[in-house]
C-alpha cells in the first residue's frame, strides 16, 4: 500500500493572523495547547486543525503556526514507518534533507522535511 498524506501545515511569520484568516475563510477552529517541534513553529503558536467530516468522508488533520523568523510555506506530511529511512531514500533519489528527523515534544512522533529534485518542500511523519 502507498504511504498516505497524514497532515498539512500553513506556516508564516504571523500565525495568529493566519489562524484568523483561515478561521474566517473556512470556519476552522484551532487548538494551540498541543506541543510541536520547535523547527516547525514557536511553542504555543501552533494551532491544530481537526479534520471535518464531509459527505465524501473525513479530511486530514493540519495546523497553522510559525512565528518570527519562520518562512512562509504550505506543506503536507506523508506517513512513513521510519522517517530516517524515508529521508535517506529521498536523498538517494535526488532529494535534499532540510530538517530532522525531530521528535515532537511529549509525543511519540518524529517529523522531517526534504525538498524533491524540483525544490518542492515535503514533510515526513512517523513513530518515534
Amino acid at each position: 500500500m502507498a504511504q498516505p498524506v497524514v497532515h498539512f501545515e500553513i506556516i508564516g511569520s504571523d500565525p495568529a493572523k493566519l489562524r484568523s484568516y483561515y478561521g474566517e475563510l473556512f470556519g476552522w477552529e484551532f487548538d494551540t495547547s498541543g506541543p510541536v517541534a520547535k523547527p516547525v513553529s514557536e511553542p504555543g503558536n501552533y494551532g491544530f486543525v481537526h479534520p471535518g467530516t464531509t459527505g465524501e468522508g473525513v479530511g486530514i488533520p493540519g495546523g497553522v503556526g510559525g512565528g518570527t523568523g519562520y518562512d512562509a510555506r504550505v506543506i503536507f506530511y506523508i506517513g512513513v514507518p521510519d522517517v530516517e529511512a524515508a529521508l535517506q531514500k529521498a536523498e538517494s533519489l535526488g532529494g535534499t534533507r532540510r530538517m530532522g528527523p525531530d521528535r515532537a515534544p511529549g509525543r511519540d512522533l518524529v517529523v522531517a522535511h526534504f525538498t524533491d529534485p524540483q525544490g518542492n518542500l515535503i514533510g515526513l511523519a512517523g513513530p518515534a
